[in-house]
């Protein structure tokens, strides 16, 4: 882990990068020497069906450690084991799983281990 030699801030109105696929979009700030990530999944987004395409593998391999700010998200792992998320929730979701929103809210979260891969185009 890097560690900050200045005090820094930086704010996701004007993010460095936003990586875009259906039904989502994730914006990335590159503070402290870290990447950290606003995950934003629309109603009906599904990793299988909105990402899978781009990041090219069976299953979601970024391993995701964050903070659920609002809606919800079932998350199924590669050996079956499942876990919904919601608003208030910090998260550890190891690689290889799928996930989708639950319900007609818009489910954003905060994720600080998978900013520098999740979603990049092949």
């Amino acid at each position: 882990m890097a560690i900050a030699t200045l005090i820094e801030r930086k704010n996701f109105s004007k993010p460095d990068e936003v990586r875009t696929f259906p039904k989502g979009r994730i914006e990335i700030v590159n503070v402290g020497g870290e990447a950290v990530a606003r995950a934003i999944f629309e109603p009906g987004w599904k990793w299988s069906d909105c990402v899978k395409p781009q990041a090219g593998t069976g299953t979601c391999q970024s391993p995701h450690l964050g903070y659920v700010i609002s809606g919800r998200m079932h998350v199924r792992g590669d050996d079956d084991t499942t876990m919904d998320y919601g608003p208030g929730d910090a998260m550890a979701i190891p690689p290889g799983h799928d996930a989708w929103v639950i319900g007609d809210e818009t489910c954003v979260m905060f994720d600080v281990t998978a900013a520098p891969t999740y979603a990049k185009k092949r």
